[in-house]
């Protein structure tokens, strides 16, 4: 096996082994990414930590972290679900129809349904006390939007994960409802450019490199370890996950 590997990788022409330009797309991005990271940081901190007592108050009580996203945006839910060293108390909300591996285009109308949240809700079980956090980097979505509002009205904690940037832009795309800012309890924002791609380059004809999901991704991490840090110094006995990757893996997860 090594052999072949080793084989395989002498037949690749390497055309240059010269680190990135740092004037080129792919160090713009990674500088971009890492000043709006520092950024979202810093300001977000009081939100991040309000948002990490929600989450710890509600592992305390034995209550359930909701994480809910359409399009893109449901990889942040994926993101804390199932992962090494996370909760076990995560119960991502994830629509098959409202993702983009089926039909992209029909899950971008599907999610500015009206009257979709309340229904996947119902079918997805969420109770007073548990948290709903909801990531739409547009904050633009009827399905993203109305999700909060009716966790709201059930008696949960809701934290968006979201663009004010975008969402307040004039070239916002316009909606009828308020914008998810508007509604949640608790904002986390990204801090990212109108439109997500942050990178402007020549010829392309558009900005490239999104940065939502980076941001986005380190932001509830952030959060969740912080839950677990003072859930546990409350007396709350963490029940987190082992990577499967580890020789431990499968005998520490079974059973959950």
């Amino acid at each position: 096996m090594s052999h072949s590997i080793v084989r395989r990788a002498d037949t690749v022409e390497r055309m240059s082994d010269a680190p990135l330009t740092s004037d080129g797309a792919g160090a713009r991005y990674l500088d971009t990414t890492q000043r709006m990271l520092a950024e979202a940081a810093q300001a977000e901190s009081a939100a991040m930590s309000a948002a990490a007592q929600a989450v710890a108050d509600a592992l305390v009580a034995g209550r359930t972290l909701h994480a809910f996203g359409s399009g893109h945006s449901h990889i942040l839910a994926e993101e804390i679900y199932y992962r090494a060293g996370g909760l076990k108390q995560v119960k991502p909300l994830l629509f098959e129809a409202l993702m983009l591996h089926g039909s992209a285009q029909l899950a971008t109308q599907l999610e500015r349904i009206s009257g979709l949240a309340a229904q996947l809700l119902d079918d997805h079980g969420v109770e007073a006390g548990d948290v709903l956090m909801v990531a739409s980097n547009s904050g633009g979505n009827a399905v993203s939007v109305e999700a909060v509002q009716e966790a709201r009205e059930r008696g949960l904690v809701t934290i968006a994960v979201t663009s004010v940037g975008h969402a307040t832009s004039p070239a916002a795309r316009p909606t009828p409802h308020p914008k998810l800012h508007e509604v949640a309890d608790i904002v986390l924002d990204n801090h990212g450019v109108p439109g997500d791609a942050a990178v402007p380059v020549e010829g392309a004809g558009t900005r490239l490199g999104p940065t939502s999901t980076v941001v986005g991704a380190a932001l509830v991490n952030a959060v969740v370890a912080e839950a677990i840090e003072r859930a546990a110094a409350r007396g709350w006995e963490p029940d987190l996950w082992v990577s499967s990757a580890l020789a431990i893996g499968d005998a520490a997860n079974q059973g959950s």
